[in-house]
């Protein structure tokens, strides 16, 4: 059927902690610590959880306007972050 995602299921956030937050994608959980992904801190539930999938290595936040590799998720070491983020007021 035309137009329907390839990907088995939609990320789910699982749980936001201090310091970060879990992912599930898939059956894997994946954390998404705050040091590593910045972008994040401060962000809301809701906008955490408007989480797209368009393909099997790419996430996409729109409201935050976030594009992440989940392997960037999975190894964050691999993929230093390259962008000063300001921290929100």
């Amino acid at each position: 059927m035309h137009g329907e995602s390839t990907s088995p299921s939609k990320p789910l956030v699982l749980e936001v902690a201090e310091g970060g937050f879990w992912l599930s994608l898939a059956g894997e959980k994946l954390y998404l610590a705050f040091v590593d992904f910045p972008w994040f801190v401060g962000a809301s539930m809701t906008q955490l959880n408007d989480v797209h999938w368009p393909s099997a290595d790419h996430l996409y936040w729109p409201a935050l306007d976030v594009d992440l590799s989940v392997a960037s998720i999975r190894d964050p070491a691999a993929f230093p972050l390259m962008a000063i983020v300001e921290k929100p007021e």
